[in-house]
Formats: structure tokens, C-alpha cells, sequence
């Protein structure tokens, strides 16, 4: 997180009155990752888990003051660009963004008043022009093939992160396009949940906040799709149907670079009595493996903190401190004369782990986990 002012990020998209999506969405997701939300509301929407009930679109003229508000007095550093509604707003939206230099991400979410599929020519002419401001375009998979196609934007050479999330299997897979030869993707499993209202929102208002904080495009990307998915499974099951998902619930710790001190584990004689010990101070069990005579517990900031059976008490405290970038950090630190006692290698319960002493000869360990940290496969 940037200790300096907050980054700027102004958000053009609908709300919605449910708090799933659109500007609500927006708001918490650039809120929750340090920067400071602005908005040009384009519609206002009566929405819930079930579905729309009716719509009332922003005047073009009033979302333009909006923009130009903001810009001329607050500043911008970033610019999401989701629902527009109309190609009157979306050419106009582009006129006022044309003189802009900051990152721009465009979502095409290619929705009408109607509800109908905004795929006539003007409204794919309008939706070209955002995508040649936008340094990235962030379409699903139905929006890709209203849009023309996989091949037929790159040909334009408009930079694309396709989400992969509508295709069918047991993994998601993520496909950047940035120039030919210069393509990455990103495949995680997918989580079972109908709580994923939002998810394209949230994951391009989370890129344009760390484009804003000065972060590279490729980091920003992950950075976001782990805010995803941390926010899916922290969803708090609201509505009958596609309910929000959990931005409140995802810790800071997850999305700094680091380090991050997050983790500790200590040895114990009795495992049992340990659980209950920890148990009773208000720690959440999430852990629990008596036959590797292995616990770890939660705190409500979201911290963990494990217990290991050992014979040995004085020699199994680890002290953890997880870093995004920990190759590179590693080799830094390496640079400076600091000996591993292990370099960065994956470990079978999904960490990627590099191991140090202190001065005092107790034991470090350096680590990225992502999801894993709070959420194992083994979790409780």
C-alpha cells in the first residue's frame, strides 16, 4: 500500500441499488485496496440478487459535469470505465477522457436501458473509441463475441484481458493480450459459490487502483484477481440469487506487496491442550490435524497463527512475513550477504517458501500464499 495521499480513481458506471455490482462494487473494492473512489453515476439502477427491475439512465450532459467536476479540481489517477448505457454517453464519455494521462481500464459492460445486448453499429463504434483510450479492455466471454471477437480486436491492436470465467470446466483461466508475443494467462480452480455478482466490476476497479498507485500492469492484474477471489470466499450469502460478494472481509495483508508479518507458528508439547488454550483466548480454529499434530487459528483481523507439536520447543518458532514479490526479494537480500538456510521453492500445502535465521538463530520464514494462507484446502 502507498504510505504517500491515496490514489485518485474515478469510476464511470451505473449503481446499484443491490450493493453488488456497478459503482458499489467500484466504491469498496478501490476503497478496501487504499485508494480514494470518485464517481460519474451514468444510470441508476433497482436491482437485487434476482435481477433488474428497472433503470433510469443519467443524462449524458450531467454524467460529462460529473467527470469534468472531478477532473478540474480533485485530479485523477486512474479511470474504470464500466456500464455506459447509450453510445450518446459513451462518444461523449470519450471526448472528456481524450485529454487524460492517466491509465484507463474499460469494462465493456454492454448493457442497455432495455436490458438488451448493446451490439448496433453506433454503440460498437462508441465502444472502439473507449477501448483505444483504455490501456486495458476486460471483456468476458459473451462480451468478446458482441464486441467482434478475439481476433478482430487484437487486429485494432486493443490490449485485452479476457476473463475466462464463462467457459466451462473446473478451472478459470485469465488471458492477457498486450501486443503480438506479449501475451500471459493466469488459470486458478474455480470457487463453487452463486455469490459472484460483480466479479468483472470489482476485478477492473482493482487494476485501475493499482495502475493509480503506480504499480506495473502485470502485478496490478494479480494483485486483483486475488482481491477476487478472496472477496468470493469471504461472500456473506446475502439474497436468493447471485448475491455480493465479501470486499469488506478482505485483510490488507493480502494485497501489500510486504513484507507482510502475518503468520506465527509455535511448538507444542500437549496438542490438545493447546487448541483449547488458544481456542479460549478468541482464536478460530481453522486448522485442525491432530495427526500431524498441526493447528492454525484465525484472528479477526484476519492474522494467522499455528501450533506444531514438537519435542523440541525452543527450535519450532517460525516467524512468517509473506511478500508478493519474494523471488526478487530474495535475490535482493541474497545480494546483500544474507544466507539461506532454503530458497524459494513450492511446498505440498501451496505456499512457496524461502527460510532464513536472525541474528539470534531463530527462524525466519519468507512467503507468498495468496488464497492459501487463510484459505487451505484443509480448512475447517
Amino acid at each position: 500500500m502507498s504510505k504517500g495521499p491515496p490514489a485518485r480513481i474515478l469510476i464511470i458506471a451505473g449503481s446499484d441499488s443491490g450493493g453488488g455490482a456497478g459503482i458499489q462494487a467500484d466504491i469498496k473494492t478501490v476503497t478496501m485496496l487504499g485508494g480514494h473512489a470518485m464517481t460519474a453515476v451514468t444510470a441508476i439502477t433497482a436491482q437485487n440478487t434476482l435481477g433488474v427491475d428497472a433503470v433510469h439512465m443519467v443524462p449524458t450532459q450531467v454524467v460529462i459535469n460529473q467527470i469534468s467536476a472531478v477532473v478540474s479540481d480533485i485530479g485523477v489517477d486512474a479511470v474504470k470505465i464500466g456500464m455506459i448505457g447509450n453510445a450518446a454517453t459513451a462518444h461523449a464519455v470519450a471526448d472528456s477522457l481524450a485529454e487524460l494521462s492517466c491509465p484507463i481500464i474499460f469494462d465493456p459492460v454492454m448493457v442497455a436501458t432495455s436490458g438488451a445486448v448493446l451490439a448496433d453499429a453506433d454503440s460498437i463504434e462508441a465502444f472502439e473509441r473507449l477501448m483505444r483510450l483504455a490501456m486495458l479492455t476486460t471483456p468476458n466471454l459473451p462480451e468478446l463475441e458482441a464486441l467482434g471477437g478475439k481476433d478482430a480486436l487484437l487486429a485494432q491492436s486493443f490490449p485485452l484481458l479476457i476473463k475466462g470465467g464463462h467457459a466451462d470446466g473446473d478451472d478459470i483461466v485469465d488471458r492477457l493480450h498486450l501486443a503480438p508475443g506479449q501475451n500471459e494467462s493466469w488459470s486458478d480452480v474455480r470457487i463453487q459459490t452463486r455469490n459472484t455478482h460483480g466479479t468483472g466490476c470489482t476485478l477492473a476497479s482493482a487494476i485501475a487502483t493499482g495502475l493509480g498507485q503506480g504499480m506495473e500492469l502485470v502485478p496490478a492484474i494479480e494483485r486483483a484477481r486475488l482481491f477476487v477471489r478472496l472477496a468470493l470466499r469471504e461472500a456473506p450469502g446475502f439474497g436468493q440469487g447471485h448475491g455480493p460478494m465479501g470486499h469488506q472481509s478482505v485483510r490488507e495483508d493480502a494485497m501489500d506487496a510486504g513484507p507482510s508479518l502475518n503468520h506465527v507458528t509455535v511448538g507444542c508439547r500437549d496438542y490438545v491442550a493447546s487448541v483449547n488454550f488458544y481456542k479460549a483466548l478468541g482464536l478460530e480454529l481453522i486448522v485442525d490435524s491432530p495427526s500431524n499434530g498441526y493447528a492454525r487459528f484465525e484472528a479477526p483481523n484476519g492474522v494467522t497463527f499455528s501450533v506444531h507439536h514438537s519435542d523440541n520447543i525452543a527450535s519450532s518458532i517460525i516467524v512468517y512475513f509473506e511478500s508478493k514479490r519474494l523471488d526478487a526479494w530474495v535475490t535482493e537480500l541474497a545480494s546483500q550477504g544474507f544466507a539461506f538456510e532454503q530458497l524459494p521453492q513450492d511446498e505440498s500445502w501451496g505456499w512457496r517458501e524461502a527460510r532464513l535465521l536472525d541474528p539470534a538463530g531463530n527462524i525466519v520464514c519468507l512467503y507468498n500464499a495468496g488464497e492459501n494462507r487463510r484459505f487451505p484446502d484443509w480448512r475447517i
